[in-house]
């Protein structure tokens, strides 16, 4: 007899795939061992069956009597046979049984409902994914969604837990300069991250995704190992490409920013972290280049928008011209970076205040105190911890406001044990001090900051910081720079 998915007998129809008895299109219930008999016996109609064969095939490894096996195959007769003609299942004796039924294969047909059911967790799966790679707050939070209903149908699917992972991540990123950042969608993000590295280990997607939580964890010598782990397994893939760029740093980030571009020509990201690296080695031309590349979108009638969008290229490009004592031009790309804000991007409100920050900068160069101090506040309003921009608004207020204002040298400790400053406190510390009229004691803390820090990209900022402004005063500075520089090698 052909086999098949539906295998008939009279009125009666058992799904051998789904294991499931119906009669008439009704479905009825019977146990497992039923199930397991009943099935030996429709895919072995006319033979004659052992009791030990059946034994084998309902209890397994289970000791049972004859009579246990007598019980549920006279359980099963109740459900199948009917009112008078012959049972469906004969005893013979001494032998054993045999399924007398004529068995037929019935071909499956699945409804339009049933192929749509089959189909919606990866037409899902597409929509999260698609909502993801916006970078956009609000699809960012229908895509965890959309990735949770996913994983209902399809628990075991490594995918889906990486579109979760990846959704979980990118909302404790749009927190991640909050004064508590959502570290339970961090602990998710891992945990879906790992599971779906568990559930299918050459799936350069899971490692990737899992690398990059890794990194917002702190674990920075792991997220590159699953970084680099995930390029080795799909090297073709832009994705794995990027989130490498973005883990490592020096050559290795300047060299996969590249391949990335080789493979997604013209993505912003990938362009804003080649000129990052840069930046960090002076070389301002060459970063220009990268941001103005990342920058450029077609223009004319037919032009499109682009796939992705980009935040910070406009900030970052305005740091460089202040840098160089370009001031126009730099309130002109900051201006352009604020215009983003609206846009709903991942780093968005970040951005803004970053910009907000070099803005308030910028004035204090040219005198303007009051505006200053507004630039300083709409920072604060978009990042309520921005370090820099507390400093620099306590530094003004002090000057606008001194019989109300708390002195500077209050809002963040003059304490000088570089072992225990991250580079980001020695940053803000510096910048008090160089408010302060102490620029040599602010380089000085800078320099041990960076000589304690573990490789990676912290401090690279320093050549373009618009309150150190370390490049003014090399002599000053030197030490600092080179060491930047050398890191950023």
């Amino acid at each position: 007899m052909a086999t098949g998915d539906i295998l008939a007998f009279g009125p009666f129809q058992f799904d051998t795939r789904t294991k499931r008895l119906s009669r008439d299109g009704e479905p009825i219930a019977i146990s497992a061992r039923q199930i397991a008999l009943l099935h030996l016996f429709v895919s072995k109609p006319g033979q004659v069956l052992s009791k030990d064969t059946l034994i084998a095939a309902a209890w397994q490894d289970v000791a049972v009597t004859d009579n246990s096996l007598e019980q549920a195959i006279s359980s099963l007769r109740r459900h199948l046979n009917p009112p008078s003609g012959p049972p469906y299942i004969e005893t013979l004796a001494r032998r054993g049984y045999r399924f007398a039924a004529d068995v037929t294969r019935v071909d499956r047909r699945e409804t339009n409902e049933a192929l749509d059911a089959m189909l919606a967790p990866h037409r899902a799966w597409i929509e999260g994914r698609a909502a993801l790679e916006t970078l956009e707050h609000d699809r960012i939070v229908h895509a965890r969604a959309v990735f949770e209903g996913v994983l209902i149908h399809v628990p075991h699917q490594a995918s889906a837990h990486v579109g979760l992972a990846n959704a979980c991540a990118m909302q404790f990123e749009m927190t991640r300069s909050d004064p508590v950042p959502d570290s339970d969608a961090l602990a998710t993000a891992l945990h879906h991250a790992t599971e779906a590295c568990r559930l299918d280990p050459h799936y350069g997607e899971a490692w990737v995704t899992l690398g990059f939580v890794l990194e917002r964890t702190g674990n920075h010598a792991d997220a590159l190992a699953a970084s680099r782990r995930a390029v080795a397994l799909e090297p073709d893939n832009w994705r794995h490409r990027l989130r490498l760029s973005y883990a490592s740093w020096g050559e290795e980030r300047l060299r996969e920013a590249q391949r990335t571009l080789a493979l997604l020509p013209g993505f912003p990201l990938a362009h804003w972290l080649a000129a990052s690296v840069h930046v960090a080695r002076q070389a301002f031309p060459e970063a220009e280049r990268e941001l103005s590349a990342g920058l450029a979108a077609p223009r004319g009638p037919h032009a499109t928008a682009p796939r992705f969008s980009g935040v910070a290229l406009h900030w970052l490009l305005g740091l460089i011209h202040l840098a160089r004592g370009d001031e126009p031009r730099a309130l002109e790309e900051f201006q352009q970076e604020l215009s983003n804000e609206g846009s709903g991007h991942l780093y968005a409100r970040e951005c803004s205040a970053n910009t907000w920050y070099a803005i308030g900068a910028l004035k204090l160069r040219r005198g303007d105190l009051a505006a200053a101090a507004g630039a300083f506040e709409q920072a604060m309003a978009r990042v309520a911890m921005h370090p820099m921009a507390r400093v620099g608004l306590a530094a003004v207020n002090a000057v606008l406001h001194p019989s109300t204002a708390v002195p500077a040298a209050n809002s963040i400790g003059r304490e000088r044990n570089a072992v225990s400053v991250s580079v980001d406190a020695a940053f803000g510390r510096a910048v008090q001090l160089v408010l302060s009229g102490a620029p040599g004691e602010a380089s000085v803390i800078v320099h041990e900051a960076l000589a304690n820090a573990a490789p990676g990209s912290a401090g690279w900022l320093l050549p373009v910081e618009p309150i150190l402004r370390a490049l003014d005063d090399p002599a000053l500075w030197g030490p600092a720079l080179s060491r930047v520089r050398n890191r950023a090698a």
